[in-house]
């Protein structure tokens, strides 16, 4: 029975209950593979983003890619943060591994290829290859301090990019 209560608590505690809610979202590759090293991958990353900014209602105000992993502070403009995410993970992840059978001078490009697919073969939710770890770990920023908090965490990861943008 403590299990089930415990489940049911932390099932609450990252999903997007405000959706217009400022939020500090992390996400990672699968098995936390380094795929944003390579620059190519990288533009797929950045342009992706910047697509939702003009196009989808993203506005992004703190951000870190990492070489596996990345962190955001943003809200939907829409209201739809998790239908955001969802459709920015899927555009990129299709995208990047399109560039990585594209790419003559992928050294890895056999490995990585078979790690999706073989992570993508344990989802039932899954096509063909999974990219991306499901969970984006959503926290609401509702203070100041909070905010804070989150900004000084993203700019003290070893970026390959980040940014901070005030309104």
């Amino acid at each position: 029975m403590y299990g089930f209560l415990y489940f049911r608590v932390m099932s609450r505690k990252y999903k997007f209950h405000n959706k217009n809610g400022l939020y500090f979202v992390s996400f990672a590759t699968i098995h936390w593979i380094d795929v944003f090293t390579r620059q190519v991958y990288f533009n797929v990353l950045a342009d992706s983003v910047n697509y939702c900014r003009k196009e989808k209602g993203m506005e992004l105000y703190c951000y870190c890619f990492m070489p596996s992993h990345v962190h955001f502070i943003f809200r939907s403009t829409k209201g739809e943060p998790s239908e955001l995410l969802r459709d920015l993970k899927r555009h990129t992840s299709r995208r990047v591994i399109e560039t990585i059978k594209d790419n003559p001078q992928e050294s890895r490009k056999e490995w990585l290829l078979w790690m999706f697919e073989r992570a993508g073969k344990k989802n039932a939710t899954t096509n063909k290859y999974q990219f991306w770890q499901h969970h984006n770990k959503p926290i609401e920023l509702w203070s100041e301090s909070v905010i804070k908090q989150k900004i000084n965490y993203i700019h003290n990861n070893p970026p390959l990019f980040h940014s901070m943008r005030y309104r």
